[in-house]
């Protein structure tokens, strides 16, 4: 038996219009940002340009903000004793982030399956989870794999898998310019990885 939860809306990071982002988003890098736009070619001070550095900071900030916390922080006490050993799937996790390449965002949903053994989560931390690795300058292959091991490290399930899609900008806007091409990457841990019934049953439910 499998049950199965999509996730449409994500659990997020405090979001840049928020109050108390201000004290996150100090204008530390306003000056260097300013230098940057000018050499290529704007002119900071016209009227649609002068608050763009502070604005590129607090979104640079926002969009990095998965390198000030942790899985277990985001999580806290969010686990709960199992009462089974059904797989749980949650699909559809949205997820944006940005190629450590070139700084231009990928982008696209997130699949998680588990099998328990004496703990489970609740379902809106494995959003938040998510985020603790896609906000930050990434690989898609790397970030699904830390995700992964993270979770892995947290619940101590029999098994977990990951399976991330996504759009890169890097390729539709620049280079090849592929604008329909998409990058699917998984990571399957213990049972997952072991046992093919198991594994096949949840690429099942993600289709």
């Amino acid at each position: 038996m499998t049950t199965e939860v999509r996730v449409r809306d994500a659990a997020h990071l405090p979001h840049p219009n928020d109050p108390e982002f201000d004290e996150v988003g100090a204008t530390t890098m306003t000056p260097l940002l300013t230098d940057l736009i000018t050499q290529l070619g704007e002119d900071v001070g016209r009227e649609g340009m002068r608050r763009t550095p502070h604005r590129v900071e607090r979104s640079l900030r926002f969009l990095t903000s998965g390198y000030q916390t942790t899985v277990r922080e985001v999580i806290g006490d969010a686990l709960f004793e199992a009462e089974g050993s059904e797989m749980v799937v949650v699909k559809d996790i949205e997820f944006y982030s940005l190629c450590e390449h070139h700084m231009l965002p990928f982008f696209g949903r997130a699949h998680v399956a588990y099998v328990p053994d004496r703990t489970i989560l609740g379902l809106s931390k494995f959003a938040r989870a998510i985020d603790v690795f896609a906000r930050r300058m990434q690989v898609q292959e790397r970030m699904t794999s830390q995700i992964a091991d993270a979770l892995v490290e947290v619940l101590a399930p029999k098994g977990l898998a990951v399976v991330t899609e996504a759009s890169h900008l890097c390729m539709m806007m620049r280079g090849v310019e592929k604008q329909g091409s998409t990058t699917r990457t998984a990571a399957m841990r213990g049972i997952f990885r072991d046992d093919a019934r198991t594994r096949q049953e949840f690429l099942e439910a993600i289709r």
